[in-house]
């Protein structure tokens, strides 16, 4: 397998950083600043009465007005749920929220992803209806659950469908659809995940009750949820446009202000993080993890009921619990992905050159780590993957991961217009997408997902393009700067933390636990010696003593161990110079 280095580039400037904005500020910061388009910090969109108004989303209305019913006249609600950590957190804020709200009796239920797949399929509603429950409230979901609506309504259930995925031709036929990207929706936050969503439909429903006199008293305060619907929004990938960074802002501060769910309080202690300094990666890449451990290998409940939970000690054991799964997790994906890359290895053997879009299969392979060996594959390689696994009798299951440049939901649909019959179910988003073949038309798929995307994509769209911040002056390294640009976000998708690049000389390098390469350089033409880090490296190469200069692709970050604080350079991208 031969995957070419990456072109690194400067992030090109969208405004001036000496705009009277910035100039009171760090220049690297008011630099980074400007490179996303922000002129002063007051554009970061931090304040809740920035956030957008609920009157613009599409469907809530209707939605408020099915619930005020189910209020009045206490009827059973019982919210149908998905499997991911936006599916546990949306879950999570529909459940609590209208128990702050005073709902007489609501419940959840959450597909197992083995038994019932994903969605509000017309079996999940079999099971739903032995509850008997007069309201079904879909988060995260619903929006391609067009048999699954049908089979409620024949068994006289209403559904409200919250859900933030991309809308097909046909939509369900709800008595209520709050979801900012289907059609006719001026929401203009098309980024908001399933958690806010249903986040906004509980504003709305709270100003609703109020108007009606429902309190005795002030109104719940639904801020108090915020450290979920952050956790929610980060784990899901989508971007921080100034709406989402609002709520994953806020979210943050009742996090570090010890003002969280104590299952969330629980998980960060398990995974070794400081509440009081938490940031936003620290959501995706510590918390959610955990979480998502849960609905990949076995029942997403457990996830849930951590979230729920009011007791710090029984959360913790939870959490507990979720970590060993996350440790299981991690074993199974690194055996899979060793077993991918095995694959790979014999495509080049063959002297075949790697598709566009790549497609791999294994039967043993586990149905719930398929999305993450996806997205390490798509980023040894740098191009649309989809990996399956068995899945029904006959069936496998795919999931897939994109690059820039090619919608895989779209490119899955239209494969589909080509191919009648080939897909049997796929939904999702531009970058990521779920997809159920027949174990026989793998082969057909593949030539057909590979011709799509070379419909689309040139030869030149396959090499990885890493935008930077620049490079930085010996100058730069420093705590306070660090500190500086960890507290100056939140950073997230499409509103990236401060990369930076630069040449160095390497001092020393040495695998630690298994994977990752530790090291120590010191800048060209410069005389400090740093710290530094590369997680999950290709031990085959790494550490080679043969190497003296390197190009390191890093973020700056404070490294915290046994209550000592390190400036240290968190490598994204290591080659040699």
């Amino acid at each position: 397998m031969s995957v070419s280095d990456p072109i690194i580039e400067q992030r090109p400037l969208l405004v001036d950083p000496a705009q009277p904005g910035l100039t009171g500020l760090d220049p690297v910061l008011a630099r980074v600043y400007a490179a996303r388009g922000i002129d002063d910090p007051e554009q970061l969109g931090r304040r809740l009465q920035e956030l957008l108004p609920d009157s613009q989303m599409k469907g809530i209305p209707a939605a408020v007005e099915r619930l005020l019913t189910a209020f009045e006249q206490r009827q059973k609600m019982l919210i149908v749920g998905d499997f991911d950590c936006d599916g546990a957190t949306s879950t999570s804020v529909a459940l609590l929220g209208l128990r702050m709200l005073g709902a007489a009796e609501v419940d959840y239920l959450v597909p197992n992803r083995f038994e019932y797949g994903y969605g509000l399929s017309p079996e999940i509603v079999d099971v739903a209806a032995q509850a008997s429950p007069d309201l079904l409230i879909t988060v995260d979901n619903g929006i391609s659950s067009i048999e699954g609506v049908e089979r409620a309504k024949a068994l006289g259930i209403d559904v409200i469908v919250t859900d933030h995925h991309l809308a097909g031709a046909e939509l369900p036929e709800a008595c209520a659809i709050v979801n900012p990207n289907q059609p006719g929706c001026d929401f203009i936050a098309k980024s908001t995940c399933g958690v806010g969503v249903i986040f906004y439909v509980l504003i709305a429903l709270r100003r609703a009750l109020n108007e009606r006199g429902w309190f005795n008293g002030q109104p719940p305060n639904l801020a108090a949820l915020l450290d979920l619907v952050a956790l929610g929004t980060v784990a899901d990938v989508v971007p921080l446009e100034r709406n989402n960074r609002a709520l994953v802002w806020q979210g943050l501060q009742r996090i570090r202000a010890g003002q969280a769910r104590p299952g969330l309080l629980a998980l960060i202690e398990v995974s070794g993080r400081r509440r009081d300094r938490l940031v936003a990666s620290d959501l995706g890449f510590a918390i959610a993890p955990r979480l998502n451990a849960a609905g990949r290998l076995e029942d997403m409940s457990i996830g849930i009921e951590c979230l729920l939970e009011e007791n710090y000690d029984r959360a913790l054991t939870m959490a507990r619990e979720l970590d060993e799964l996350n440790k299981e997790r991690r074993g199974i994906e690194q055996e899979m992905q060793q077993q991918a890359l095995e694959l790979l290895g014999q495509l080049s053997l063959n002297d075949r050159e790697l598709p566009f879009g790549l497609c791999l299969y294994d039967e043993y392979w586990h149905q719930g780590v398929i999305g993450i060996l996806a997205s390490r594959i798509k980023e040894r390689v740098h191009r649309p993957v989809i990996a399956f696994a068995p899945g029904d009798e006959g069936e496998i299951k795919g999931s897939a991961r994109s690059i820039n440049g090619f919608h895989i939901r779209d490119g899955l649909d239209a494969v589909a217009a080509k191919h009648p019959g080939l897909l049997k179910k796929f939904g999702g988003h531009a970058m990521a997408a779920g997809l159920t073949i027949a174990a026989e038309d793998l082969a057909a798929f593949s030539d057909a997902f590979d011709a799509e995307v070379r419909r689309q994509l040139e030869a030149d769209d396959l090499t990885q393009r890493i935008l930077t911040d620049g490079e930085l002056p010996e100058a730069a390294f420093s705590m306070e700067l660090a500190e500086a640009l960890r507290n100056a976000g939140p950073w997230g998708h499409q509103f990236p933390e401060p990369l930076f690049e630069g040449r160095f000389h390497l001092l020393q390098q040495r695998i630690v636990g298994q994977r990752h390469l530790k090291l120590v350089v010191m800048p060209e033409g410069g005389t400090l010696a740093l710290d530094g880090i590369a997680f999950n490296v290709d031990t085959l190469v790494w550490p080679d003593e043969s190497v003296q200069k390197v190009r390191l692709v890093y973020r700056l970050d404070v490294n915290e161990f046994r209550g000592q604080r390190s400036l240290q350079l968190m490598v994204d991208w290591i080659g040699v110079d």
